[in-house]
């Protein structure tokens, strides 16, 4: 019987772009964009995308009964992966909206970029939007077949700060270093959009579908 990979539907994020390219390098699993938390549970993978606010974000998964089947699928060891948002979420805490408690699941800091400056001086933009590379700070089975220092597309005003040396699985820099990934046993996050990202995006989602913690 072929793998159930669940796409978390919670109104936020491209999913109709994140379950196309799983589907693009999926090898007889089934995609399944679902937003029942007993589907989420019985999924052998699950993927935590979205975009927006934190604060809508955790106040809809919160509301639905999505956020236990989240723990639920990380303590049942299941691969989980989130995205951007998803992977914000993860952290113990976000300073956007005024502050909001997250799930915990790490420890690190979700912090505006404020004003940040590059190497000549120039002002940077936020959000950070576009291509930037993201350096492999530990081997993983998640970076199989992708070449360190690899350009992912960002778009995010808000980034990942303290998080301990060992869970930092991918560092970027925009006039601050931020975490790129994380990972913890069965769970790799990452701040960028894979779907987004061309060849080294769709071997991150395919590595995510081969990926057994």
């Amino acid at each position: 019987m072929s793998e159930t990979v669940a796409v978390l539907d919670y109104g936020m994020g491209n999913l109709h772009s994140a379950g196309k390219a799983l589907e693009r390098v999926a090898s007889g699993q089934r995609i399944l964009v679902t937003s029942d938390p007993q589907q989420l549970r019985q999924a052998d993978r699950v993927v935590f995308p979205g975009v927006g606010a934190i604060r809508h974000c955790m106040k809809v998964i919160t509301e639905t009964g999505l956020d236990r089947a989240i723990l639920d699928v990380i303590d049942a060891g299941k691969p989980l992966l989130g995205v951007c948002v998803g992977m914000q979420a993860l952290m113990d805490f976000s300073e956007e909206n005024q502050g909001v408690d997250c799930l915990g699941v790490f420890p690190g800091q979700v912090t505006f970029f404020g004003e940040q400056h590059g190497d000549t001086g120039q002002r940077l933009k936020v959000p950070h939007m576009g291509w930037n590379q993201v350096r492999q700070m530990h081997p993983h089975p998640m970076w199989a077949g992708i070449a360190d220092d690899s350009r992912f597309y960002f778009v995010h005003s808000y980034c990942v700060t303290g998080l301990p040396d060992e869970q930092v699985s991918g560092g970027c820099e925009y006039g601050i270093q931020f975490a790129a990934a994380a990972t913890r046993r069965n769970v790799f996050a990452v701040q960028f959009h894979p779907e987004k990202s061309a060849d080294a995006g769709l071997q991150l989602l395919e590595n995510f579908l081969r990926w057994q913690p």
